[in-house]
């Protein structure tokens, strides 16, 4: 296989029935799990409840345009659900213009047909690789979110003040509240959000919010 991402299954999604088994063929040869599907409605039915991706999806491999529901209004579908899955769309001659405006909705790449198989198969590992490093990005913000979640309002003060460096002296002035305070706080904030140092608290609050200490 290409990638390290064993569980990863590669989605097919175009409605020319021999084109998406020879993209299944090519993918299954170098061991990629395949699901292929004939339109876009299909694929939308065979994603369960639809309430979450599912979480072996590595990437999606779309023809950007399908009768019905094409495969940009597929993905425009995916993100009004808060799905980002990383996306390869395949494009006919002329379709550039539409492959530019997909990639700035977030999909991953694009390849015009014909592609050579090669070209095809770097860009589904690139695009695992890169969706698996999404989903961790966003595991460890939504933990950490979790952790802040815990905190009082008056602590999400005292935390925000302590992990831009500041002394508890001057937390104390900043808050209007006593240092002996303070203190307090700042041990509670520690505990509740398993941090052993303001730095650690400084980078827990960043992979909250990127903007936390703005």
């Amino acid at each position: 296989m290409t990638d390290s991402s064993e569980n990863a299954v590669i989605h097919v999604v175009d409605d020319d029935a021999s084109f998406r088994r020879s993209l299944v063929f090519l993918l299954e040869s170098v061991g990629w799990p395949v699901a292929a599907h004939a339109s876009a409605a299909d694929f939308l039915a065979a994603c369960a409840d639809g309430a979450a991706p599912p979480a072996d999806l590595g990437c999606l491999v779309l023809d950007i345009r399908m009768p019905g529901m094409s495969g940009l209004e597929l993905q425009q579908a995916l993100r009004a659900r808060g799905w980002t899955p990383a996306v390869v769309f395949m494009t006919g001659h002329g379709d550039v213009e539409l492959a530019v405006q997909a990639m700035k909705q977030g999909a991953f790449d694009f390849l015009e047909k014909p592609f050579r198989d090669q070209a095809l198969l770097d860009t589904v590992a690139a695009a695992v690789r890169h969706g698996s490093a999404q989903r961790a990005a966003a595991q460890r913000r939504a933990h950490a979110q979790a952790l802040f979640d815990r905190l009082s309002p008056r602590e999400r003060e005292v935390a925000r003040l302590v992990a831009l460096g500041l002394p508890n002296k001057l937390v104390a002035r900043d808050l209007d509240i006593s240092e002996k305070t303070v203190h307090v706080h700042r041990q509670h904030v520690m505990e509740k959000v398993e941090a052993g140092s303001a730095a650690e608290l400084a980078r827990l609050m960043l992979q909250a919010d990127p903007h936390g200490l703005d």
